[in-house]
């Protein structure tokens, strides 16, 4: 394995010059390629991307098969591709190096490092990481710096982008998320167990003209006594053996049995958060038999003092779990190497009794008031509003809101059905009244909540124009009821249509 790139603010620059002037972007890659390449190399198939770069002579093409898939390219073309670094930069970076070239044969370079373009909806960045094993035909090693990821795009998106003074991202890996931080937080600490991870996020920074503050060592332990407005983590949290059947990868890995590493972050992350701050991180945890997902976190949540919200987005048993990452780890199925490291895991679990793991994205806040934190678990397997970010954010408030105000201040306020909400009847034919109303949410996390006759009535006169106290007792008049019974009914079904931005003022 070579050495990451070296952080150089001159010839950064150079780079990044010749690579946007190149097209070398996310639109420009895509144009490039044509859908069904792009679209084969985001799901990490290079071949389609091969056959159509094949002899390529162009700007574009030849940087694509240098840095995106592997292939060894004539200097000269690489000279021309990158006019301003040139060759001779290149190398000094360490992002080539030459391959041996006979007697009157055209002298080539191989790419040291992975290099792609990364973008979001106002800024075009680069990212490099260690050449994948799909390049390299070589077995990862431990300390693998791993790129642009599933995991790390599905943070970015999830996580909210309020301005704040001070942030830390745990575990920055290459620095994907410090990228997206830096456009709205005016300072950034990054930390990361790999010596190698932290030589990439400054290489990255250098390149996108971020600054970050990298510091090493596990978890929390660089930033003690240190506080944060905001604190991002795609964590190693991937439940694997400890035992010599399963490699060990430091991108993935935390080297901890079980779920303990994302366990022990849900129970100290709060000494590091202002208060009104936020811990935002992905991960895995264990489902006991004769348990749900709901105690397990009901346990690791008492006592912390802490605001929560977590969304389980997948669940798999024990064996698609270990089918999941003895594929990551490399094995063909059916090989000796692929059924050791299986039955590893499967007695790792067995050792413990683990049902099921879930899956998803923890958002925990330190109280800025003295009160009772909240906690809502929530179970969303299906498709949700891209990117999650303000909906997180919107949820968040209104959860805080909620937690802060008594129900007569909910009562007080004239709610407004949101404009991505919509009601769906259902009834046998020639029926006077629907056997089934569904109030269905867009946008944000997709609800579908089954309404009663009373909620409904309440719905369809939520146009904010009306608060919705009023409303409930005008209901309970018309209806021949007491207010308290229709108030009893509706004030929590109001909550959670208020908290999920169904109902919004």
């Amino acid at each position: 394995m070579t050495a990451p790139p070296a952080t150089d603010p001159v010839l950064a620059g150079r780079l990044r010059a010749d690579l946007l002037v190149a097209g070398l972007t996310v639109d420009g890659v895509a144009a490039r390629l044509g859908t069904l390449a792009a679209a084969a190399l985001r799901r990490e198939q290079s071949l389609p991307a091969l056959v159509v770069t094949d002899d390529a002579t162009d700007v574009s093409g030849i940087l694509l098969r240098l840095f995106t898939l592997g292939r060894p390219v004539p200097a000269a073309a690489l000279d021309a591709a990158l006019p301003s670094l040139g060759v001779a930069g290149a190398i000094e970076l360490g992002l080539v190096r030459v391959l041996h070239a006979e007697r009157e044969q055209e002298e080539v370079v191989q790419a040291c490092c992975d290099l792609r373009p990364y973008a979001d909806d106002t800024h075009d960045w680069w990212v490099a990481s260690d050449l994948g094993k799909a390049v390299t035909s070589e077995p990862l090693t431990p300390d693998h710096v791993l790129g642009i990821s599933g995991a790390s795009t599905t943070l970015a998106s999830w996580t909210i982008r309020r301005p704040v003074r001070r942030v830390l991202d745990l575990g920055v890996g290459c620095g994907v998320q410090a990228l997206h931080l830096a456009a709205h937080c005016e300072s950034i600490v990054g930390t990361d167990v790999s010596e190698r991870a932290l030589a990439f996020a400054s290489f990255n920074a250098e390149l996108a003209g971020v600054r970050l503050d990298l510091r090493h060592g596990d978890l929390l332990d660089p930033v003690v006594g240190e506080r944060f407005d905001l604190v991002v983590s795609n964590p190693p949290f991937v439940i694997t053996p400890r035992d010599g059947d399963v490699p060990y990868y430091i991108y993935r890995d935390g080297g901890r049995a079980g779920d303990t590493l994302v366990r022990s972050l849900v129970r100290s992350v709060g000494e590091v958060l202002e208060p009104g701050g936020v811990a935002q991180f992905l991960g895995n945890w264990e489902v006991p038999v004769g348990r749900t997902w709901r105690d397990v976190w009901s346990e690791w949540l008492a006592g912390v003092g802490l605001d929560a919200w977590v969304v389980q987005r997948e669940v798999q048993d024990p064996a698609e779990y270990a089918e999941l990452w003895a594929r990551d780890g490399g094995t063909v199925p059916g090989t000796p190497a692929h059924d050791r490291m299986y039955a590893a895991w499967l007695r790792d679990f067995a050792s413990r009794g683990v049902e099921s793991v879930g899956y998803g994205f923890v958002t925990l806040q330190r109280p800025g008031l003295d009160r009772e934190p909240w906690v809502s678990l929530d179970e969303v397997p299906g498709p949700v509003a891209e990117p999650m970010g303000p909906t997180i954010d919107a949820g968040l408030r209104a959860r805080t809101w909620l937690a802060e105000h008594p129900d007569d201040d909910l009562l007080s306020v004239a709610w407004s059905c949101a404009p991505d909400v919509t009601e769906e009847r259902y009834g046998r034919p020639g029926a006077e009244d629907p056997a089934v109303i569904l109030v269905r949410q867009g946008g944000g996390l997709r609800r579908v909540v089954q309404a009663g006759t009373w909620l409904a009535g309440y719905l369809g006169v939520a146009d904010g124009s009306l608060r919705a106290g009023v409303a409930l007792d005008a209901m309970a008049s018309v209806l021949g009821v007491s207010e308290a019974e229709v108030r009893a009914e509706l004030v929590p079904q109001i909550r959670d249509l208020v908290a999920d931005g169904l109902l919004v003022r």
